[in-house]
């Protein structure tokens, strides 16, 4: 957690620039770009990029209210190029322009410095395994949808439960190595970490060796170390809670970081709601060392 410190660190130093260089932020947490966006997603409840923005205006606000300096050279300081972009990404956060915000009954926004701290937790072990696998791919139905950490995803769920049992029984068929069945797979082709909020491209497919049928859509995935994960509990509280134990627990006790490959989530149901199931997450991974 002191690593991750350092990080937050960094980015408060370099508030009042245009551009935060994330390879300097993750290299103070020595951890991946890719792994510090992702996790901190989970860990923060929100992308990497809107703490910074939130940061940035609340810093930025505090300037505006003494009212020491004109608009023009605020919006300068922070690294925009003119005072009408400064206002825009300051009422997107404030609600209120600059020139507002000075009244004496403007309510404004603030965004704390988040610091990471170690707790005790440990009541329940995290059962894990390491897995070597070679190339295979996803094949199964796509969609398009907004990355939803907790809760459900009204997006998914349509297209879920449109499918028709043809594809659900090809899925089956086609699934000959694990992780077994039917899975849920995010793919993060715009290279956003996977934060929350953020588009991707969703498959609901089988891991598989096999060439994909006419009509059905192919995702290829190279050969990883993949660490393979296990919860059991009511869905997708489970899944979410799994999550962020793997990101404020296990990755920082191993010697492993994610690698920018799609996860893969496989959750066999208890019951005929769907509220219950033993789930699977499996991440690529690779030695820190």
């Amino acid at each position: 957690m002191e690593l991750w410190n350092r990080a937050m660190d960094v980015i408060e130093e370099h508030l009042e620039q245009d551009e935060i260089d994330m390879r300097q932020v993750a290299a103070a947490a020595l951890t991946s770009e890719y792994q510090l966006r992702r996790v901190f997603s989970v860990l923060a409840g929100m992308p990497l990029s809107e703490y910074i923005r939130r940061r940035r205006m609340t810093v930025a606000a505090r300037a505006v209210r003494a009212g020491q300096e004109s608009v023009q050279d605020i919006a300068v300081r922070f690294g925009y190029n003119s005072a009408d972009a400064f206002a825009r990404a300051f009422r997107g956060v404030h609600g209120v322009g600059p020139e507002q915000a000075r009244r004496p009954e403007a309510i404004l926004r603030s965004q704390p410095r988040l610091s990471f701290h170690l707790t005790v937790q440990g009541r329940t072990d995290m059962k894990y395994r390491i897995v070597e696998k070679p190339a295979f791919r996803i094949v199964g139905r796509r969609t398009r949808a907004r990355i939803i950490f907790e809760g459900g995803n009204s997006e998914l769920d349509q297209f879920v439960l449109a499918l028709p049992d043809s594809d659900w029984e090809r899925i089956e068929e086609l699934s000959d190595q694990e992780p077994a069945g039917a899975l849920s797979v995010w793919y993060d082709a715009d290279g956003t970490g996977g934060a929350e909020g953020t588009e991707a491209e969703f498959y609901l497919g089988a891991a598989t060796n096999q060439p994909a049928p006419p009509g059905y859509d192919s995702l290829e995935i190279g050969a990883h170390t993949w660490a393979a994960f296990t919860a059991s509990g009511p869905f997708p509280e489970s899944l979410e809670k799994l999550w962020r134990s793997v990101g404020g627990e296990w990755l920082p006790a191993n010697p492993y970081r994610l690698v920018p490959v799609p996860q893969l989530v496989r959750a066999d149901y208890h019951d005929d709601e769907g509220t219950h199931a033993d789930v699977e997450l499996w991440l690529a991974v690779e030695p820190t060392d």
